[in-house]
């Protein structure tokens, strides 16, 4: 048995993802604490905070990129520190406008970039013809199918953005971590991308998704659940609808905010009708208005 029918293998039927208690600790700083999560397959979940509320440390702990100082994480059914991270790693599918890929690859080969982690494809390597097909099929389904040999060097970052969907699904992951992937997106080009992952739901049922980002209005219709967290703490955690409230990003952001959802998506808005020098946060977290 390979490594990779081994961490198959074992993974159990329970939650896809499992934080539980966890703090990360950086000279002598809680960059996360006490945080727990569970998230089963099939539900998309979004992670909402601040620059600096941890966000990007429970990502890094949900890709098996970093290990917590206490508690336990299990991803796909594995215990981090008991399992190879690496092979972990090849059945979770990463998207991060970040990446970086080879300028002169193609769409197809910027695809096929997913199956060796890379950007760029290995010298004298050549994809399986199922692979191609796989590639073929996901660079269709994310309507690119006329930029196929189109080199990456002079794609839109929307389409960009939808080649590292289709990369990162090369590997048919359970689980699909995103670090804000409209960023650096125009208004149409961030509808399309939030098109197409509300579109991966139907496509992909049993596929779990954990997105990162800023701003509500960034969250697909698809978004099932939300953890709010601030200062390395879990303000609130459950069904997207319960946990995306005026109150709670409110007290996340410190600043009085108006949520609200209409056809399935988010806004939100100041909803200071005064001077705005005129709050001052209480104990609570919440904002006074005089």
């Amino acid at each position: 048995m390979s490594a990779a029918e081994a961490v198959v293998g074992t993974a159990h039927s329970g939650a896809v993802l499992c934080v539980d208690g966890v703090t990360v600790m950086r000279q002598g700083r809680a960059l996360v604490e006490g945080v727990s999560a569970e998230v089963h397959a099939g539900e998309h979940w979004a992670v909402i905070g601040p620059n600096g509320a941890g966000k990007s440390t429970l990502l890094a702990l949900c890709g098996a990129k970093l290990h917590p100082t206490s508690g336990t994480v299990h991803v796909l059914g594995h215990r981090l520190g008991r399992v190879d991270m690496r092979e972990l790693r090849t059945h979770i599918g990463h998207i991060d406008p970040r990446t970086r890929i080879e300028a002169d690859l193609t769409v197809r080969e910027a695809v096929l970039t997913g199956l060796v982690a890379a950007s760029d494809l290995p010298a004298r390597w050549a994809p399986a013809a199922a692979d191609t097909a796989l590639a073929d099929e996901l660079t269709a389904t994310l309507g690119l199918t006329a930029r196929t040999d189109t080199r990456w060097s002079v794609l839109s970052q929307g389409e960009r953005g939808r080649v590292l969907i289709a990369r990162a699904l090369m590997t048919r992951p359970q689980l699909l971590l995103l670090d804000e992937p409209t960023t650096g997106l125009d208004l149409a080009a961030r509808e399309i991308l939030l098109d197409v992952l509300s579109g991966l739901r139907e496509a992909h049922p049993r596929l779990s998704s954990l997105l990162v980002t800023h701003h509500l209005e960034e969250l697909p219709a698809s978004t099932t659940h939300a953890l709010v967290i601030a200062d390395g703490r879990v303000l609130a955690s459950g069904p997207a609808a319960q946990v995306l409230t005026s109150a709670t990003i409110t007290g996340a952001f410190g600043y009085p905010i108006a949520v609200e959802r209409r056809a399935g998506r988010w806004t939100a808005s100041s909803a200071v009708t005064g001077r705005r020098d005129d709050f001052a946060g209480n104990g609570a977290g919440i904002v006074q208005i005089p």
